[in-house]
């Protein structure tokens, strides 16, 4: 048992194309073998069935010689047969043969009247005295003139077994021809079947030398191996898309913790600065430290609203569940427009319908309220602190419908300001974008609020857009996939 493991573990070793043409020669040869042995057996059984066909028609032909005590003609019936004529207890009363110089003789101790009844019709193979060959003989029981006799008919088995062999030979030749043809032609019909896996070989291995823009080509995709190649291509296709996102955040990853450490790093320079000029005794009267301390304060509450910032755009790359409900969008931008009211009292808030002169409609939508309202709120902050004092705001609340039918819940912020044109259109929503930096720190802005503004839409499915607003100004559209009221 322990050997028969130890052949199959070294089969196992060898590739699977000499594996399959091994067992395809080892079934073969299988095969043929017993389909040899079926034929051979099959022929020596029809042989064996003839010679005692004639044996037994020849049978009462053979004992009247042996009674009459004459030989037979040379031109006789019976061809290299043997007859012996026996008594009651076995004796040799009379024999005739038909075998001309032949010193073979079958064995035919033990027979007697008894064994020949019993045995009478049946043809049984005997071996010679010389042990030489081999004798078919038949025993029988025959009348003759009133008298029943004991016969026995034998003949050799010599032509029959050359025969045998000469089949034999004949078929294992062909078997083996035929075998090692099949095996050459299997191990060409599996070496072509197998050269996609090879394709596939050499594919994988450029894929983990780290080349993964590789793809299987020249595919039967109805075949096994082709089901195959077009999941290795998908999987490729995954794994590319998978790297590249990967790439994609490690650098937007650099790029966020080297403007999030520049940004910090302001505030903390004038803190410290006014904080050493505090300690320092350098502060000549109680005007000039009380300008400090508002200072200080000022740069601690910007870098704190950075830091909110911050955590708000982690959570949103976090894509964390959010308690998502049915919203009011028209509600949302009421409440913003009376917040900017009191925030800023010389601007005229405006809560007005897409189209000019339409009322505004309830539009609802599914999603986080909280996050839906701070996406409302960071633009009407960025209007207010980017637009010239006095002038109007309005907020545009209602659904749209899409050229394919689709039907949208949409809300606009729009300003009078001096708008958003250019190249600062699509690079307004990048983290620390700023189109005037000095501007913006004067006015206390981090950057991130249309960042924030962007993820959020996107964590519902929504869109964002910079329109010119008629007249002269930046209108941001904000469209959301309606929900039908419950």
């Amino acid at each position: 048992m322990e050997r028969i493991k130890k052949t199959f573990g070294q089969l196992g070793a060898l590739s699977l194309r000499t594996q399959l043409v091994l067992l395809t020669g080892l079934l073969l040869a299988l095969a043929i073998s017993v389909t040899s042995l079926v034929a051979i057996s099959a022929l020596r059984g029809q042989m064996t069935n003839q010679i005692d066909d004639e044996m037994r028609s020849n049978t009462p032909a053979l004992v009247s010689y042996m009674i009459t005590n004459r030989e037979l003609p040379s031109d006789g019936p019976l061809i290299r047969f043997q007859a012996y004529l026996l008594d009651d207890n076995g004796a040799i009363l009379n024999s005739i043969t038909s075998i001309r110089s032949d010193d073979s003789t079958p064995t035919i101790t033990d027979w007697n009247a008894e064994t020949v009844s019993k045995y009478s019709g049946s043809g049984i193979t005997v071996d010679s005295q010389s042990g030489a060959t081999q004798w078919r003989v038949m025993p029988m029981r025959v009348k003759a003139g009133g008298t029943e006799y004991s016969v026995l008919v034998a003949t050799p088995l010599t032509q029959m077994n050359a025969s045998a062999t000469l089949v034999a030979l004949l078929t294992l030749t062909f078997g083996l021809a035929t075998l090692f043809a099949s095996i050459a032609l299997s191990w060409v019909m599996v070496t072509r079947t197998f050269e996609p896996l090879a394709q596939v070989e050499r594919t994988a291995a450029r894929i983990a030398a780290g080349d993964l823009t590789q793809r299987m080509n020249n595919y039967n995709p109805y075949t096994e191996i082709g089901h195959l190649s077009v999941s290795l291509n998908k999987m490729l296709s995954q794994i590319e898309k998978a790297f590249d996102a990967q790439k994609r955040s490690e650098v937007k990853m650099r790029r966020f913790v080297g403007d999030a450490s520049h940004e910090l790093r302001t505030p903390l320079v004038s803190i410290r600065g006014y904080s050493e000029l505090y300690r320092q005794g350098a502060l000549p009267n109680e005007e000039a430290v009380a300008s400090a301390m508002s200072r200080i304060e000022a740069e601690s509450k910007r870098m704190g609203q950075l830091v909110e910032d911050l955590l708000t755009l982690a959570r949103i790359d976090e894509r964390r569940e959010t308690e998502n409900r049915q919203v009011s969008l028209l509600s949302i931008a009421t409440d913003a427009s009376n917040d900017a009211f009191a925030t800023a009292p010389d601007r005229e808030v405006e809560v007005v319908g897409l189209q000019d002169g339409a009322e505004p409609t309830e539009a609802l939508v599914y999603g986080d309220e909280m996050r839906l309202r701070q996406v409302v709120a960071n633009l009407m902050t960025n209007a207010l602190r980017y637009t010239p004092e006095g002038s109007p705001l309005e907020i545009a609340v209602g659904t749209s419908v899409q050229d394919d039918g689709t039907r949208l819940a949409e809300v606009q912020v729009r300003d009078h300001g001096p708008g958003i044109h250019g190249e600062e259109r699509q690079r307004v929503f990048e983290r620390f974008y700023r189109a005037d930096t000095s501007r913006t720190r004067e006015t206390g802005g981090t950057g991130l609020g249309l960042s924030i503004v962007a993820g959020i839409v996107e964590q519902h499915d929504g869109s964002v857009e910079i329109l010119e607003t008629p007249g002269g100004g930046a209108t941001f559209a904000l469209r959301f996939p309606l929900c039908e009221k419950a």
